[in-house]
């Protein structure tokens, strides 16, 4: 299905090739490959879902000239076994595995880094912070890249303030979803500063999106991260976040939620485990909303709540793990866990509660393995029992 490039990805590769004509040979090759098998057992399906999946991506970036740099990549996800729902493919018997086939431009960007400042124009990637509100969606085979321009200034030793406006959401349902992409008109603010307390963020996040309006807010907010030595090795970690959120621009709806985010921790080598709270205010119309956000990376690997529920949602987690380092393989061996319960965020009904577990190690240099599993137990019929079981192998060259 061919489609037309957005304005800022034209734009990036029509710009005036003497601006790279001086760059010498060389540049680095983008060769990434990975293999996921994925089975999803839900209640309310007759069919249980196993998906096995090959993501691809192949590209190039030139080396840098006079601080200009040129990146090229294309990203193509293939179904070796496609008993599953991909939102696009019309089998509605299984439960949902959003890893649909599809080929793709997934970057195409120009850049230029100074001392003081550095700018990217076109289809590129975007995490801001840990990607609860701004992210890639890594976790998915088709991931979430933006049609966008972006400047970042360096004010100040260790403070960094950022700009970015986003003309278009490449989305992880693919090129041929009617939700592959969203047209947008955003403007993203973040101020970032080391200092004695901790890692300060700012943020003032400007979302409009012609092409779902009802996801459409601005986002104000700041987070605190951390950690402080005890002695002995043992450390205490900690976080802290708070955010507004009210309607912008085309919402159809007014609004007006918060979101809240409070963990502690203790980590002394190989371990650590920390116990934290995340709520996300809903008024009992709608919950807030964070439609560009690394999603499966919060509230439970299941996906229970990729959506706020209209009342919020607050999840009380403790988790641990730890890094070991053997001998048999050539990197570290990293495991964790993590227990959830979720409730309405104003303190009603339970939701339901989950355990997730995941193991990773590198195998080789380019090769890596993951073992990741996820079991969501519903306190209500609204959200349905479901299991979940992931392997990977993933190679970069």
């Amino acid at each position: 299905m061919s489609r037309q490039l957005p304005l800022l990805t034209l734009l990036c590769l029509a710009a005036p090739t003497t601006a790279l004509a001086g760059a010498s040979s060389g540049g680095d090759l983008i060769l990434d490959a990975r293999l996921r098998y994925e089975a999803v057992s839900q209640d309310g399906f007759g069919e249980d879902a196993t998906a096995l999946t090959l993501r691809t991506r192949l590209g190039y970036e030139t080396p840098a000239w006079n601080g200009f740099k040129l990146l090229v990549e294309g990203e193509n996800v293939t179904a070796l076994v496609d008993d599953y729902n991909s939102t696009i493919n019309l089998k509605t018997a299984y439960p949902v595995v959003t890893d649909p086939e599809g080929t793709e431009l997934n970057r195409a960007q120009i850049s230029w880094s100074g001392k003081a400042a550095d700018i990217v124009v076109g289809r590129q990637r975007i995490v801001l912070g840990n990607a609860r509100f701004v992210g890639n969606v890594g976790f998915r085979q088709n991931e979430q890249t933006f049609d966008a321009l972006r400047i970042g200034l360096k004010p100040a030793t260790d403070v960094t303030v950022s700009y970015i406006y986003v003309d278009r959401v490449l989305r992880v349902f693919g090129p041929d979803s009617p939700q592959g992409e969203w047209d947008s008109d955003s403007h993203l603010f973040q101020l970032d500063a080391k200092t004695p307390a901790g890692q300060f963020t700012g943020y003032g996040y400007l979302m409009a999106f012609e092409s779902a309006p009802t996801q459409s807010n601005a986002t104000w907010g700041a987070r605190l991260t951390g950690a402080r030595p005890l002695g002995k090795g043992l450390s205490a970690t900690y976080l802290a976040e708070y955010a507004h959120q009210t309607d912008y621009r085309n919402s159809p709806a007014a609004f007006d939620l918060s979101y809240l985010a409070l963990s502690a921790g203790l980590k002394k080598d190989p371990w650590w485990v920390g116990v934290g709270v995340e709520r996300l205010d809903g008024d009992g119309v709608r919950g807030f909303r964070t439609p560009l956000a690394t999603l499966h990376a919060f509230q439970g690997w299941a996906d229970v709540f990729l959506t706020t529920p209209a009342r919020g949602v607050t999840d009380v987690d403790l988790r641990a793990g730890a890094t070991f380092k053997p001998r048999a393989l050539p990197g570290p061996l990293k495991i964790q866990a993590a227990a959830h319960d979720f409730s309405e965020a104003g303190g009603g009904d339970r939701y339901g509660r989950e355990l997730d577990v995941s193991a990773s190690t590198p195998l080789t240099k380019t090769l890596s393995a993951e073992l990741k599993a996820a079991w969501f137990d519903g306190a209500t019929p609204a959200y349905a029992d479901r299991s979940k079981i992931w392997l990977t192998l993933e190679m970069k060259y």
